[in-house]
């Protein structure tokens, strides 16, 4: 695999559309089309992660016609089809769109398909009423039960029974009631995707089995799985799914700084958000950490993060994974049970990593223990039941590993990352923003450790998870080198029109300036997300309809007013080429260096791009296609509003990795001379040196600088043009250089 480019695949884009930009990305040099998930999902899914029938393509792409002619486009353009897949969940939100689902509430524990869901108990519990009181509401229509658009099946024989829904093999209930109720295991907290045991073989081959036919019939080269952390056994599934696919495999496993994927899992490596850290971390300041912890202090934002997300994960264990911290501590023997519930929750909030994977990381569950004997010594005797019920495994041990990872990625990713934001650029999924950005040792040493362990794992900038775009976490780099100016910006910006809830306010002014220019309606719906994903003053399930009335009009308010739109047009225009520089830096790291790289739809180009759905917009790939024509002509592009030169960068490195893959193998750091060395990041690989401009703004000129060359003659090929090692020279026309022995 060489590189991959990531669509996003729905009604209206399907195998047709990404069939039409085939000869578009053989063209740019993608190595292979990387798909959402193309199996049937809900009918209408704009995403395609809630299937209902993992037998057959999606009929609303196209079905098993457009997937067949769209794997005949790409053989003869020369690309390989890399496809995400779906192990952990199947969605249940129209119960009679999914066969399985269906027959389970109709038959409950002796449905053949009983086995196949992650059920607690009978009757299922399903969350779907209004109130309690709303089952009133529920009636019988021949066959089914019908609630509003809702309908359920009727077990046999019971459609003429007075009391028919005390019969059924589920109970409807209110759906507030599922934090702290439910009796299927969930996607998170997503009540409609529904627990599955792909640990059981026959559920593994039923949910698999059409997945890979295609890879055994040579139609998919590359599975992308998503959430394996969900899964009760990841290692064991990653070994049955390598054995049978005989592919290349990477994984959605988020890891924290410093921890490696698990050495016994025959993957290529993960879906590199630990990449995006590296990379995008390198271009900040870090020298602008007490200022941005002085600004956040000032408007009343948290800047303790340990804190926070403590407080962020303990609000998950007793909200909307309340159930699942139940389910554990039910089965720690001999304990009183609100004292096991409590210690399993205060592990969750301890664990230093998403999850364990024992016999490995052992040492992660050790030192959550650890630090909860320490802070809660209360809890002894329960925490000394679980520790010893872990470490003899079993079904403790197994819910204990599949829900920490639930309750740090919602507490964390989900809740803290819009509570504690002192610096929203690193602010991402994978990242750590106590540790602000990373070192050029820290990030040489990274991908040596990339190179050396995983070289063909994928690297990523953009993700339709991440929080924001690779460009908007570009430019916003921009502000660590102006500190002071942007907190003074904040701080009159704030008397003037802030919102009334610091965290908020804060995350708010750096969004404006990170995605500029953006309309007011995608800002308001940016920002109605994170008030309610940040549980502050509103949240998806107890709302202040008040506060976010106040929440959707700030954008017009703040874009309706003269002078201070003046003022962000000013500062947006003064850090925007700086922002480009950083994007067209980070984007040459990530291609050229180690692992395979993933461009997301669209990010060829500028994409200021906020978090789902806003990432998921539609992409003008004709604009692109006209682009890239006169880049084959021989155009040097200019560095402007096009963002041309970024679709430069992007096809240079990538028909390079096509025609000469193997200039990309092994990895050297090369450390600049002169008296603007420290802005300089480059690396070797075999045969080709790319090399970056970092921390802009403070570069004046780079006079004496230079970049000691091996042997031979060296040449750039961003512009043709040779260079003896003189950076001054080497980046006078663009911020980055890609040299080629020649």
């Amino acid at each position: 695999m060489r590189s991959t480019y990531r669509v996003q695949l729905r009604p209206g884009f399907g195998f047709a559309e990404a069939a039409a930009i085939v000869d578009y990305l053989a063209e740019l040099g993608v190595g292979a089309l990387y798909t959402s998930p193309i199996l049937t999902p809900t009918p209408g899914s704009s995403h395609g992660y809630d299937v209902v029938d993992p037998s057959r393509a999606n009929p609303e792409l196209g079905g098993e016609t457009g997937r067949r002619a769209l794997v005949d486009r790409l053989r003869a353009a020369g690309l390989d089809m890399v496809v995400d897949i779906v192990p952990n969940h199947m969605s249940v939100e129209v119960p009679s769109a999914n066969a399985w689902w269906w027959d389970v509430l109709a038959h409950g524990p002796g449905s053949r398909y009983a086995r196949y869901f992650d059920i607690e108990s009978f009757p299922v519990l399903l969350p779907v009423l209004g109130s309690d009181e709303d089952i009133d509401k529920v009636t019988v229509d021949g066959d089914v039960l019908r609630y509003y658009d809702h309908a359920f099946p009727l077990a046999p024989g019971t459609s003429d029974a007075p009391d028919a829904l005390a019969q059924q093999h589920y109970r409807l209930i209110d759906w507030r009631r599922a934090g702290a109720e439910l009796n299927y295991r969930r996607f998170f907290d997503v009540t409609t995707l529904a627990g599955v045991r792909v640990e059981d073989e026959e559920v593994f081959d039923a949910t698999h089995g059409e997945v890979l036919r295609w890879v055994g019939e040579g139609d998919v080269q590359g599975l992308r799985v998503d959430h394996p952390d969900g899964l009760a056994d990841p290692g064991g599934y990653a070994r049955r799914l390598a054995e049978r696919a005989r592919c290349w495999i990477v994984v959605e496993k988020i890891l924290e700084p410093g921890e490696e994927l698990p050495r016994s899992w025959p993957v290529a490596g993960t879906t590199g958000y630990d990449a995006l850290r590296e990379v995008c971390g390198v271009f900040v300041d870090q020298g602008a950490e007490e200022a941005f912890t002085a600004l956040a202090d000032s408007l009343g934002v948290p800047t303790d993060f340990d804190a926070v997300r403590a407080e962020c994960r303990r609000l998950i264990t007793t909200t909307s994974l309340a159930t699942e911290v139940r389910r554990i501590a039910s089965h720690v023997s001999d304990v009183d049970p609100a004292a096991a519930r409590e210690a399993v929750a205060e592990l969750m909030v301890a664990f230093p990593v998403y999850r364990s994977y024992l016999p490995e990381g052992a040492e992660y569950l050790a030192a959550a223990i650890g630090r909860v004997r320490r802070e809660r010594p209360d809890l002894g005797q329960a925490l000394d039941a679980v520790d010893a019920q872990v470490r003899a495994g079993g079904e403790l041990a197994t819910r204990l590993q599949q829900t920490s990872g639930m309750v740090v990625a919602k507490g964390t990713e989900d809740t803290t990352f819009y509570r504690y934001t002192r610096f929203a650029a690193l602010n991402e999924v994978g990242g750590d923003p106590s540790h602000f950005g990373v070192g050029v040792a820290e990030f040489h040493a990274a991908q040596a450790e990339r190179e050396a362990t995983h070289p063909l794992a994928m690297t990523a900038l953009s993700t339709h998870d991440t929080k924001r775009s690779e460009d908007v976490r570009a430019r916003m780099a921009v502000l660590a080198e102006l500190p002071d100016e942007f907190a003074d910006a904040v701080r009159r910006w704030t008397e003037r029109r802030g919102l009334p809830e610091p965290c908020l306010n804060l995350l708010a002014w750096q969004t404006l300036l990170g995605a500029w220019p953006i309309n007011p309606d995608r800002l308001a719906a940016y920002l109605d997300k994170a008030a309610k994903e940040a549980k502050v003053r509103t949240s998806w399930t107890e709302h202040d309809e008040e506060f976010e009335e106040t929440v959707r009009a700030w954008p017009r308010a703040v874009l309706g007013d003269p002078g201070l739109l003046a003022e962000v047009e000013a500062f947006a225009a003064r850090i925007a080429p700086h922002g480009w520089s950083n994007s067209l830096g980070q984007k040459l790291l990530q291609l050229a260096g180690p692992g395979v790289p993933d461009v997301y739809q669209g990010t060829e180009l500028w994409d200021l791009s906020l978090v789902d759905p806003d990432n998921r917009r539609p992409v003008d790939f004709a604009d692109r296609a006209d682009l890239l024509s006169k880049l084959a002509s021989g155009w040097p592009p200019p560095i402007d509003e096009t963002g041309a030169v970024k679709l430069h960068v992007v096809r240079t490195v990538l028909r390079l990795r096509r025609e000469r893959p193997a200039l990309f193998t092994g990895y050297r750091p090369v450390y600049a001379d002169g008296q603007a060395a420290r802005h300089v990041v480059a690396f070797e690989r075999t045969g080709l040196i790319a090399v970056a401009t970092r921390l802009p703004v403070a570069l004046r000129e780079w006079g004496d600088t230079v970049l000691p060359l091996p042997d031979g003659e060296w040449v750039d090929q961003l512009t043709d043009r040779p260079t003896d090692g003189g950076v001054a020279a080497m980046l006078a026309d663009y911020p980055v250089a890609l040299l080629v022995r020649a």
